[in-house]
């Protein structure tokens, strides 16, 4: 496996999840007290990391599972992630 080549990819699916319970990223700000700077980088999969004081408060917020906001792909199938979250 060369450097360039991740062994993983953890996806987040955050947009599905919103679009499944029907709310929007400012709803989802005000909710949890989050910035939409931060829940966009999180929505558009530009985050390398997240807290879980923060993971828990979209949880929260969400009614749904950490694992219903992340999945993990298979970097070699890059199209399909494994599993679909909760509606």
């Amino acid at each position: 496996m060369s450097s360039e080549e991740p062994s993983h990819r953890v996806v987040c699916l955050l947009d599905k999840v919103l679009t499944a319970r029907g709310v929007t990223l400012t709803e989802l700000s005000a909710r949890t007290g989050i910035t939409m700077a931060n829940l966009s980088i999180l929505k558009t999969g530009k985050a390398r990391a997240i807290r879980f004081t923060t993971l828990t408060a979209i949880c929260q917020a969400l009614d749904c599972k950490p694992a219903d906001l992340f999945d993990l792909e298979d970097p070699h199938n890059l199209d399909e992630p494994t599993s679909d979250p909760i509606t």
